[in-house]
């Protein structure tokens, strides 16, 4: 097996932004290899504190190395970070002074054959972020109806391609079931028009629906987003990293909201709403990776941060 290896993206640009201070407490919600992590803890020695969560057992194996020489400082808990509030409670934490959230996939899962996220390589039909979760790619591309899989890939992979996609699927597997991402590309591939397969392989956008679908990423990430949000004490900072669409625009609306105050019909003559802003937007565009970063990193060239302040 490869070494857990995880560059965070923007890493300068998200350390900025959550105006660390020694003393104050934080929260990664997706520690990966523990990137985000050390920084912060190296940022507010000699006494800030670290919360993180993450369902990837290699990667929290590989954090709690890299994060050894802060011991006593932070605390990891093997748990979706939409469950947040179970694991400040275990660690007696109240209010935050910082939240950071990346939502790309790190390139330890893309790169290691046997998780099954690359449509590269050929490997068990896999997906899950979660080893010890019982649900699968395979079972989402061998078990859903052909209306639910165009769904799943028309929504989360924004594939204009999805009915033919989903047809495709569901006649491959009356005569064999799937089991490798390599059967799927496959058959991806075959789906879209020849004149749209020329810039190289297509099957991105179906796989990362695919994924997007096994592990529940969108589930509740407006409300989780919200609520972290919420946690922050006044002054405390929030830095989310999306990394498609669909993620960016749940993450903007919820801090357009946060940022708004009355929301009444603008006819009516008085505000009887009472609704009061919970955060000023420190970006009012999302922060995109500068050039050099690109260059040494394709994977940053989709990402956007977006930081909000709690008032």
């Amino acid at each position: 097996m490869i070494e857990f290896a995880h560059n965070p993206v923007m890493l300068e640009e998200c350390m900025d932004g959550l105006n660390l201070r020694s003393g104050g407490v934080y929260f990664d919600g997706t520690l990966g290899g523990g990137g985000h992590s050390f920084e912060i803890l190296r940022r507010t020695a000699p006494d800030g504190r670290l919360i993180a969560t993450d369902l990837d057992d290699s990667a929290i194996a590989a954090a709690k190395k890299r994060l050894e020489p802060f011991t006593g400082r932070f605390s990891i808990y093997k748990s979706n970070f939409k469950n947040f509030s179970e694991a400040l409670e275990e660690a007696g934490i109240d209010k935050l002074n910082g939240v950071i959230l990346d939502f790309g996939v790190s390139s330890f899962q893309l790169d290691e054959v046997s998780r099954g996220f690359s449509y590269m390589k050929d490997a068990p039909l896999d997906m899950r972020m979660d080893w010890q979760s019982p649900f699968s790619a395979k079972d989402v591309i061998n078990g859903y109806s052909e209306r639910a899989l165009e769904e799943v890939i028309r929504k989360y992979g924004e594939e204009k391609f999805s009915a033919r996609i989903a047809q495709n699927i569901v006649k491959r597997r009356e005569q064999k079931e799937f089991e490798t991402t390599g059967e799927l590309a496959e058959i991806v591939e075959k789906s879209i028009p020849a004149k749209f397969r020329q810039n190289g392989p297509c099957a991105r956008k179906t796989f990362q629906a695919i994924r997007i679908e096994v592990n529940g990423e969108l589930d509740g990430l407006a409300q989780a987003v919200k609520d972290l949000t919420l946690r922050l004490d006044k002054g405390g900072r929030i830095c989310v990293l999306t990394f498609h669409s669909l993620e960016d625009r749940i993450v903007k609306n919820v801090f357009r909201d946060l940022a708004s105050d009355c929301i009444c019909d603008k006819s009516l003559p008085v505000c009887v709403c009472g609704k009061k802003k919970e955060i000023e937007l420190i970006t009012h565009k999302p922060l995109t990776a500068s050039s050099e970063e690109t260059e040494k990193n394709s994977r940053s060239k989709c990402a956007k941060l977006r930081i909000a302040e709690k008032v």
